[in-house]
């Protein structure tokens, strides 16, 4: 049985959360599907946003790599880093412009998507009986291991933006947003505060329940806000059951 998954927002969606999350204020488009058995065949767009393209372009010529590429984001850098993740079948991603990726990213076993060292992943696949349960949990304790598998140059720019995703320090959001106001100014602070995450998931049958956000038959739908996923000041945790 094939579990079709077809996501779509105004930012990278939940679907690949540890991907979407790397990339501050930027849109996204991913569709695919999912086996029972945990594996699957996505397609990913990505463009970083105009404000936060020039920051990143700023920070890569400040981290002496500004003018040895043209793209502030690598796709083949990211498509190459990514392959070689837990989970992860293959990913090849393009540059369709130089702040913008897109490729096909194939999935293994979602359980063991981006895994650090190996163990247990943020994403779990249960079966019990008829039912299937899709589980995600992100923390400041596993944050950093999912950046540092997704790509090192995103975890490079986001230690330099100071994300607890990246750094695993304690910081909360006002706290997090005046040390970004302080460092970037007000504007990259701003547009990071009012950037949203919004998933909308199809699954082939009825839905049962959905943890943190709402569904409708076969739909779960999710609005996060990009800053509880920078800072993690408490756990995310979101749940499909179906």
């Amino acid at each position: 049985m094939m579990n079709k998954i077809h996501v779509m927002g105004g930012l990278l969606p939940l679907a690949v959360l540890a991907l979407g999350g790397l990339l501050s204020s930027c849109s996204g488009d991913i569709s695919g599907s999912l086996t029972v058995e945990g594996s699957g065949d996505f397609t990913v767009k990505a463009a970083l946003q105009p404000r936060m393209g020039a920051l990143i372009g700023r920070l890569s010529a400040a981290l002496g790599e500004g003018s040895a590429r043209a793209n502030i984001l690598d796709g083949a850098l990211i498509g190459a880093s990514m392959s070689k993740a837990p989970g992860v079948r293959s990913a090849f991603f393009k540059n369709s412009a130089p702040a913008a990726i897109e490729g096909p990213v194939q999935i293994s076993n979602i359980a063991e998507f981006l895994a650090p060292g190996g163990g247990k992943g943020f994403i779990s696949l249960d079966h019990a009986g008829d039912a299937v349960r899709l589980g995600i949990r992100l923390s400041r304790d596993t944050g950093p291991g999912i950046l540092s598998l997704v790509s090192p140059e995103i975890t490079d720019y986001l230690s330099v933006l100071m994300a607890p995703i990246a750094t695993g320090e304690t910081v909360s959001k006002p706290e997090y947003l005046d040390l970004v106001a302080s460092v970037y100014g007000k504007e990259i602070a701003a547009e990071i505060s009012r950037s949203r995450i919004k998933a909308s998931v199809d699954f082939p049958g009825p839905l049962r329940s959905v943890k943190g956000g709402s569904f409708s038959k076969n739909r779960a739908s999710f609005d996060i806000p990009l800053l509880d996923l920078l800072v993690l000041e408490s756990p995310l945790e979101y749940e499909v059951i179906w």
